[in-house]
């Protein structure tokens, strides 16, 4: 049994992550890369440092006790080497203004249970429960697995939240004791996605048909962003999903945001969509109109 897990949040009265009020589990770890991620934190697996230059009072102390010259003070200004970082992470200790911080904390399956349990009785009179997130969850699926069984000894409604790129035999195991998958529907088109994740669609799309067919209860997610993948030939595989798969619970359309891009910065990573803009209410509802009235996607809403 695997006992820990690394975890980098843990969010209490999620509202839009299934049905209900929910507590989100975010795990470390994503074999995908897609160029809009607002959790780039989620791409590797090990803890990592994360520096926020707006926080930064520029004291100095973090560079006293920085053991490879990683944290260093250039004409009094600080700076981040991250290439020289060994993750002692000994300035986060000593860095008052929260300029540096951990991405990725080990947790055991009891500890993060205890912080779900606590507000069962919310789950209770909402319908709501527990999601796993990520970053991808199947990533360290061993610990998503142990989560989910106490979960339901707990009698606690479990969703996961995937990209759907994993071995069909995790999503087998895990299955059993899912409720609601919410399933990452990036590009419906495979050289697209590959070109926008980083990785092709197709194993994703028979991951999807194989929890179909088992009788797994699904919500397709798509992330819609404008001018990248808001195009009519995705629009028009959404729809075909929707009549591939009759039975889905539902079909939900992502607006793009970019509440990500200060992580990106605190990751040293350049941000792929700078200047890109939220698309204005006309454009999502260009989108549902074409949907629902042009395609008969009739199951489709917009969160």
């Amino acid at each position: 049994m695997i006992k820990k897990g690394n975890i980098f949040d843990i969010q209490r009265f999620s509202l839009y992550d299934g049905p209900g009020i929910r507590t989100t589990v975010f795990l470390k770890g994503c074999p995908l890369r897609c160029i809009w991620c607002h959790n780039p934190e989620s791409w590797h697996l090990k803890s990592q440092l994360m520096f926020n230059k707006e926080k930064c009072t520029n004291c100095g102390e973090c560079s006293l006790v920085c053991p490879t010259g990683a944290q260093i003070m250039k004409n009094n200004i600080h700076e981040f080497l991250q290439q020289k970082c060994n993750k002692s992470f000994k300035c986060v200790d000593v860095c008052s203004y929260g300029a540096l911080k951990i991405s990725g904390l080990e947790k055991d399956v009891q500890a993060v249970m205890k912080e779900v349990a606590a507000d069962i009785t919310y789950y209770d009179n909402s319908g709501g429960g527990l999601t796993i997130s990520g970053g991808e969850p199947t990533v360290q699926w061993e610990f998503t697995l142990e989560l989910l069984k106490v979960a339901k000894q707990m009698n606690i409604h479990t969703a996961i939240e995937t990209c759907g790129f994993g071995q069909q035999e995790v999503f087998n195991k895990i299955r059993n004791y899912t409720d609601l998958f919410l399933f990452d529907i990036k590009d419906t088109g495979s050289a697209r996605h590959e070109k926008l994740t980083g990785v092709s669609n197709i194993k994703i799309l028979k991951n999807l048909d194989f929890l179909y067919n088992q009788g797994s209860e699904i919500i397709l997610r798509c992330p819609m962003i404008p001018g990248i993948n808001d195009t009519t030939e995705h629009l028009r595989g959404i729809s075909a999903l929707s009549r591939k798969y009759p039975n889905l619970k539902g079909i939900e359309i992502l607006p793009y945001h970019d509440m990500g891009r200060g992580k990106w910065k605190e990751m040293q990573v350049k941000y792929t969509l700078e200047g890109l803009k939220m698309p204005d209410d006309k454009t999502k509802k260009g989108w549902m109109d074409t949907l629902i009235r042009k395609m008969g996607c009739h199951n489709a809403v917009l969160l």
